[in-house]
Order: C-alpha cells, then structure tokens, then sequence
C-alpha cells in the first residue's frame, strides 16, 4: 500500500501566490533599473512592442491562472483519492471482520444442531430401554 501524503497547500497559497508576489514587488518604491526589470521597457520608443509584449504577458497570465486552477483541482482531486482509499481499507476490515464472523457463528450452529440430534439419539434409546423392559416384565408374568 503507497503511503500517504499530507498536503498542506490552500487555495490562497496555490492561486494568490504569484500574483500577490508580483503586486509587492511592483508596489515597492524601486529606481529606474528596478521598474525596467519589473515591468519591462516603457517610453515612446518601444510603443508597438510594448503592446504585443502586454499581450502576451496577458496570455501567459491566463496560462497560470488555468495552471493555478488545474493544480488546485488535481490536489482536490488526490484528496478525494485519499478519502475514497481510508473509506475501501475501513470497508475491507468490515468485511474480513464480517466474515469471520460468520464463519465462527456456522460453527457455533453446527454444534448446536449436533447437540440437539445427540439429545434426540438419547431420548430415543431410553424410550427402547423403557418399552423393552416393560415388555420383558409383562412376558415373565
């Protein structure tokens, strides 16, 4: 059996993380070179490709959010795994518990059915002993 695995991880830890990280690090007062680093070129000279470089940090954006968002559901999802094996292994112990049960209780069964048949077996012999000696006593006389 695979040992299991804790996660510790909650939706705020797996979808707020980067986009908080980069709020902060925007927020800062930072110099020139910072914000040139932090947020790319800006100025008339870069116009056109600023823009396509904002489209495509906006598309890489709604990437990691659908990433964030997959990940969140597939650590849901082996949650879910972990709960559904604890429930199997406890309804396996019930029905190995179950079963030798029942097999204990057949056998308790079975000697009483035996102990009846025996007191039937004896009741039966006496009756003999009693019929045959009251006939033994009626002939002598």
């Amino acid at each position: 059996m695979p040992p299991k695995f804790k996660r510790h991880l909650n939706d705020d830890d797996v979808t707020g993380s980067v986009k908080s990280e980069r709020r902060n690090l925007l927020e800062d007062d930072s110099d020139e070179e910072e914000d040139f680093f932090l947020r790319g070129p800006s100025g008339p000279r870069f116009g056109p490709r600023n823009d396509k470089i904002k489209h495509v940090q906006n598309q890489v954006d709604e990437v990691i959010d659908v990433m964030q968002e997959n990940i969140t559901k597939v650590i849901e999802r082996g949650e879910r795994l972990d709960e559904l094996q604890d429930k199997s292994e406890s309804l396996s112990d019930n029905a190995t518990a179950f079963s030798n049960r029942s097999k204990q209780l057949r056998r308790q069964m079975w000697w009483r059915g035996c102990k009846i048949k025996a007191l039937m077996a004896l009741v039966a012999v006496i009756l003999l002993l009693v019929i045959i000696i009251l006939l033994v006593v009626k002939y002598r006389t």
